[in-house]
């Protein structure tokens, strides 16, 4: 079998991995010219844990997660608010069995473990219904699937699917995330603030030299460009100059080169197959961060995925729906528990969990 997988993100590598372990060619396909740098904080629960467990990554994803000691709140004078020793907003209780890793370094982990072919620097320009499929580059070549695994703009789905304005849901907020020096002093800790419909938080962790920043607010949709960074940061720097720390953070934003902004939406989909075509992850199913489930509901689903595959094609893509309805519907479900505070720790425990494998 040979597979064509855009997006070398999460699902990607994940589904990559199995298929080159079940004996399969795969082919991953990344718009970015090298593995993507910086993001956020990520989680890996449940059933994405049995996962990793089953790749033999556990350890190596141990021994990369976050060590924070707890966060506070902050007002945007710099005064604290609250402080929590025993958990972050993040990550969630230090005493759960979950993961938190830096997106960065668990895409590199996955990566390294793919054993599949890599190219950078390209994307999918066409394809039809019988495998064909000409790159931007000029490339071309003929697969027996192509699957999506390339986020919530997916280039896939809008291909085989059509435009995303059919599937992606808005969800009130944006966010942006980028790399900056600690001029806080933060130490292994998480500081957390909100002025008017801004806010946000920095946090650092292994390197305490730099910190990662999250600055958001909340907005209806907006009309802009995609790929126009510095188009993105100017949305930022009009609404966010008020928080805690404003101008230095915004001023950290303009000189980073690692920034990602997009909203906070959820995709919706009847199916998540078409034809030779399937999609993975945030490309078909997307949670929102304000699940906290994006990256086990990825994982979950690269496994699934392959899994049905290497099983039986012809039957796959009907057997891979009806294993992750139930499994995505419960984890996009999280974010209107308790909206403004996320769900309870046992609700999204039950979330994580809720799919056999």
């Amino acid at each position: 079998m040979k597979v064509l997988v855009s997006g070398a993100s999460v699902g990607g590598p994940v589904l990559a991995y199995w298929l080159r372990r079940y004996g399969h060619e795969v082919t991953v396909v990344e718009r970015a010219p090298a593995p993507r740098k910086g993001g956020q904080a990520v989680d890996l629960r449940g059933a994405a844990l049995t996962v990793v467990e089953r790749m033999g990554l556990l350890e190596q994803v141990r021994e990369l997660r976050t060590t924070m000691r707890g966060m506070s709140m902050v007002d945007t004078a710099g005064n604290e608010l609250m402080r929590d020793e025993e958990a972050t907003l993040s990550g969630g209780r230090f005493d759960s069995p979950d993961v938190e890793i830096m997106r960065d370094d668990l895409n590199a982990i996955l990566i390294a473990a793919s054993d599949a072919e890599y190219l950078y620097d390209d994307s999918i320009a066409t394809l039809t219904d019988d495998g064909e499929v000409t790159f931007e580059s000029g490339r071309q070549g003929r697969y027996d699937y192509i699957i999506g695994a390339d986020g919530l703009h997916s280039n896939v789905r809008r291909l085989a699917f059509g435009e995303e304005s059919q599937f992606v849901h808005h969800l009130g907020t944006y966010v942006s995330i980028f790399t900056a020096a600690n001029f806080v002093g933060l130490d292994h800790w998480q500081t957390w603030f909100n002025e008017g419909d801004a806010g946000g938080a920095v946090f650092s962790d292994r390197d305490t030299s730099v910190m990662r920043v999250n600055l958001g607010f909340r907005a209806e949709p907006l009309d802009y460009d995609h790929r126009d960074i510095e188009q993105q940061k100017r949305l930022v720097e009009q609404r966010c100059g008020a928080v805690y720390e404003g101008p230095r953070l915004l001023a950290a934003m303009w000189e980073s080169d690692d920034f990602y902004f997009d909203s906070m939406a959820q995709v919706k989909m009847e199916r998540w197959s078409k034809g030779r075509v399937a999609l993975v992850g945030d490309a078909g199913y997307c949670a929102s961060p304000l699940s906290g489930q994006g990256t086990s509901l990825a994982v979950v689903g690269a496994y699934v995925l392959a899994e049905e595959l290497d099983r039986d094609p012809a039957a796959a893509f009907d057997r891979y729906e009806e294993r992750m309805r139930p499994f995505v519907d419960a984890n996009q479900a999280l974010p209107f528990e308790n909206p403004g505070q996320g769900a309870a720790p046992e609700t999204v425990q039950k979330a994580a969990t809720s799919i056999t494998l």
